[in-house]
This record gives structure tokens, sequence and C-alpha cells, in this order.
């Protein structure tokens, strides 16, 4: 299909995905020069249908970009008012006191928000400056030039069969033409994974590492309601067993976020993270707070942990990449939607100051030089080790080490470990499962844990189901060949959407099976398969899950 005609469409700057980065980049570039053209593609139903994050939002970002945040508007409303952090044991919690914790692990002076109506209201702000903003619009290909640069994106490509092929209403798409490119996709995105590996962006740099957050919406007691308060912890369910750990976050309206995180780095393959979350909500003191609740929403995505030291280059011959596609989250703050929009403004600035000098498809040196060097570089620099030594030493010898490690980059700006590695990839820590025994798993009791497939219902996910599937194996047969035997086929439990089974009942060889109709897009599977056989790719324009206010 590579002779396909497309009808094009040039601009000064191409946008991939709508989240905070995307935007910022977009809102700065309209602040800068409102004659600049400048398209955001969004493979969402709608701005923010794809967005999921805790979260407790830094709003450094947004007062570097639109310092007018509050007059203007903004679903911003719940300031923190407590910041709690415990360990769990099974039956109870120690609190762990705030002040040996370094300030800028403090959550004070930041907002409870739901990041996809913040991103709703932030296109708006970008519509209002002349930005064009099209949701529904997978971006499916990256366009090159005869150099190898990249010149733009193919989207809104419609009505494949299943085997790929025109069906009655194909649509081929167009190609958004750009000076540059910027790819704001998320975690793990098709497009950032193509041009890291295209380009050796990762070259130099140390492995990415990820983890799962899934979270879920709950209508709570009002009189168990406490606005404006955080709650972290760490410990049971997971012990020993998986990095990781929770958040509880009270917004408005007698709403609690419930969240729970599971490092992907962890070795028994027979771990279940999206169970242990389930588990976590038994707790006595979160089946407490529940008690009498009503979940209202879920949805699950994968979480960049890599820090500084796997930030890869973040410039290319026609382009940048942004936010989470470079891997700009803080992992001790649990925090990365500001770094995002500095992000997006810097390489906004950036560009600008190309196309004034009337540059186009080449490196943004000055985005990379800012992120090296500017804000983002001092927010993730001082916490550097924390993932490493956690994934070595454990989660108790993490605080103590990681704290004071925390401390002395920020009083002195030094740490006397230097950068640590991170070693293997989230793949490769996978072990054989001969080594480890299974995990008895409580069921869910259908009140304060779900099983994946109800809960995906409250995702609202959907995808066209006559289209290609776009979870790709490179090998269809090494599921079956290969992991089962050696690692129990994982799939059927680190995917938080039910989308891979192993059917056995009835035939003479076990069956792989992928139903790629409950995929929440959290790319875990691209992540965590022990083979790398699992490719994520983008499902048609609009396909996936639709969060309300995650």
């Amino acid at each position: 299909m590579a002779d396909i005609e497309r009808e094009s469409m040039e601009y000064d700057v191409v946008i991939v995905g709508a989240g905070p980065a995307g935007l910022s980049a977009a809102i700065r570039l309209k602040q800068l020069d409102s004659d600049l053209s400048v398209v955001v593609l969004e493979k969402g139903s709608e701005v923010g249908a794809h967005i999921l994050s805790g979260a407790v939002l830094d709003p450094c970002g947004l007062d570097a970009l639109l310092p007018d945040w509050k007059e203007q508007g903004a679903p911003i409303n719940v300031a923190v008012k407590h910041d709690n952090f415990y360990l769990l044991g099974e039956g109870g919690k120690i609190r762990v006191p705030n002040w040996p914790m370094p300030p800028l692990m403090s959550n004070h002076g930041k907002y409870i928000v739901s990041m996809a109506n913040v991103c709703r209201w932030m296109a708006e702000q970008a519509e209002a400056l002349g930005v064009e903003v099209f949701p529904g619009m997978s971006c499916s290909e990256l366009v090159y030039g005869e150099a190898g640069e990249v010149t733009g994106v193919v989207a809104g490509v419609f009505g494949l069969n299943p085997d790929g092929t025109p069906g009655p209403n194909y649509e081929p798409g167009m190609e958004l033409l750009g000076k540059y490119v910027f790819l704001s996709e998320g975690v793990r995105g098709s497009l950032s994974k193509e041009v890291i590996e295209k380009f050796e962006l990762a070259k130099d740099h140390d492995v990415p590492k990820f983890g799962l957050g899934m979270k879920e919406i709950w209508e709570i007691d009002p009189e168990k309601h406490r606005e404006g308060t955080v709650t972290h912890t760490a410990g049971w369910p997971l012990g020993k067993r998986a990095g990781g750990g929770s958040f509880i976050y009270h917004l408005e309206n007698n709403q609690v976020y419930i969240g729970f995180v599971v490092h992907l780095n962890y070795k028994n393959p027979y771990l279940y993270p999206y169970m242990e979350f389930q588990r976590f909500k038994h707790h006595p003191m979160v089946a407490e707070l529940l008690k009498g609740g009503k979940r209202v929403a879920y949805g699950a995505r994968a979480i960049s942990e890599g820090g500084w030291q796997s930030i890869p280059k973040v410039v290319f011959p026609g382009g940048a990449l942004l936010g989470c596609s470079a891997g700009l989250v803080n992992l001790p703050r649990i925090k990365g939607n500001h770094n995002a929009m500095l992000s997006g403004k810097a390489a906004a600035e950036a560009a600008f100051a190309a196309l004034q000098a009337g540059r186009s498809h080449d490196e943004l040196t000055e985005y990379e030089t800012d992120l090296r060097t500017g804000p983002i570089a001092k927010d993730l620099k001082r916490v550097r080790n924390v993932k490493p030594l956690w994934s070595r030493f454990g989660l108790l010898a993490s605080l103590i080490i990681g704290g004071f490690d925390m401390w002395t980059n920020n009083l002195f700006g030094l740490s006397l470990f230097g950068t640590l590695k991170h070693g293997k990839t989230d793949a490769e820590s996978t072990e054989h499962a001969a080594r480890h025994k299974p995990i008895d798993y409580p069921k869910p009791d259908g009140i304060l844990s779900f099983d994946r497939l109800t809960n995906v219902s409250f995702s609202f996910t959907n995808h066209e189901e006559n289209q290609p599937c776009h979870l790709k194996l490179k090998d269809p047969e090494l599921p079956v060949r290969v992991n089962l035997p050696e690692y129990d086929e994982p799939a059927q439990r680190y995917c938080p959407a039910g989308v891979y089974e192993v059917l056995r009942d009835g035939v003479e060889t076990p069956v792989f099976v992928i139903n790629f109709q409950n995929c929440v897009h959290c790319k875990t599977c691209d992540i965590k398969d022990p083979k790398q056989n699992i490719v994520w790719t983008t499902p048609q324009g609009g396909d996936g899950p639709n969060y309300p206010n995650m």
C-alpha cells in the first residue's frame, strides 16, 4: 500500500497528541507568533478521552505558560490540605512523618486535578489562539523527506479490513506536513519508538523503565470525604514481590481517586498487577473509606520511571520528543505533568526561533539544551538515584538511602552515588516460571474489588472490531511455543484489561487469543513481554477508552 495517493496539508508545526505537552507547545507557539500555522492531532474521540493521570499537579508548568490560569477558569480548584504517607502491613499501617523528607517531596501548594479536564480546558485555550485541534485522528505513519528527515505524519486512515486491505468504506487519510513535527504521544508511543530507533536517540543513555498505573474513581460517603487530602502508601500487598504503591486523592464532589502502581521490573511472571490493586482495596484503611461508596470509572496506563538517566536525545531531524514520549516523570514525586508542560513550552520556543531564522526540518538543538540544563533537569537530576536504589535494595533501604541522596542533591547539588544505572530492561527482568510459585489471589467480591472485564466496561472502551488488530505479534507462534512453557505466558496477567488469553479447553494445542477490543492503550504489553514480541500500534482514530474525568 506504499503507492497510496493522499491529500496533504502543510503547517509550520504538526503536533501528535493533545496531552499537556502537545497542547502547551501549541499554545506557546501561538503566543509567540499568532500567524504560525499549528495543528494538534489526537487519537482519542475527544481531547481528554485518553488522558489518565493521578494527579496532583505542580502548577509551575502552567504558571510559566498561562500565568492567569485561575482567572481564565482552569478546572484546578482543589488545593492540597493534608499530605500523608503510610507503610502498610496486611492489617495495619505506620505513618511516615513528613519532616524527614526533602522539600521537593511536599505536596502543599499543589492541586488535585483531573488531567483529562485540564487538557480539555487547555485545548479550548489553544483553539482560541487559532490552533487547529483534530480529535479522532490517529497518526499511523511518519512521512520522511529525501534526506531521511521527518517531514510529517499520516493521519485519519479508516476502513481497513482485518487483514489490512482497504474495505468498502476505506479512507486513506491525509499527510499532515510540517516544518517541524512534535511527538507528544505519551508513554511508549509508536511513532516515538520509531524515531528513537531510526535516529539512535537512546544511544549513550540508560534503558527506559516503566510502571503500570491503575486507577478507579469512587463516589464515597460524604461523611468520610476530606477534600484536599493526599495519601500515598507502600508495602502491602506487594511486599518484596515488586516495587510500587498507591495513591488516594480526595477531590471535590465527594469523589476519591484510588490508584495503584506496580513497577514493571518485577521478576515473578505469576504476579498479577491488576489483582494486587484489587486486593489493596481490602486493606482495613481503604475498605473503611470505600464502604458504602461506588466505583464510577476505571483505567490504566504505563508510567515512565527511568528518569534523568533514561531520557533519550529529544531532537531528531525534523522534530522533537515531548513529555512522556521523552520520559520526564519525577518518580518519587509521582508527577510528570509539570515537566510535560515545560517541555512543550521549551520545544515551541526553539521551533519559533528556528522558523524566524528560516530553518526547517533540522534538529532543534536549543530544545535539547534547555531540557538538559533548565528547570526539567533541575527537577529530575535531584531524584535520579531513587529508582535504581529501590530496584536494588527494596523499599525500606530506598526510603532511607534515597531520602539521604535527595537531601544531598537538594542542599549541595551533588550525589555521593553519582548517577546509578538501572541495569536490565523491564522485559529482561522477567524470570522463568520454574523459579517461582503461582500466587493465589482472592476472588473479587463485586463490592470493593472487581474482575477485569467488568472494570474495563467502566473505562468506556470501544474499538471497531472490523479493523486490523493494533496489537502486532512479530512471531505469532512465540506465545505458545516459548512464553507459555517458559513464563506461563505472563500476558494473561500483566495486561490490566484482559486483552490476552490462553485457551486450553477443547483444543489439543493451547491457543493465544488477543481481544484487542478490550485494550485501554496502556502499552504494558509492549514493555513487559519477555521476548519483546508484542508491538503496540495505533488503532483507527477515536477508538479506545473514553475516560470521563481521569
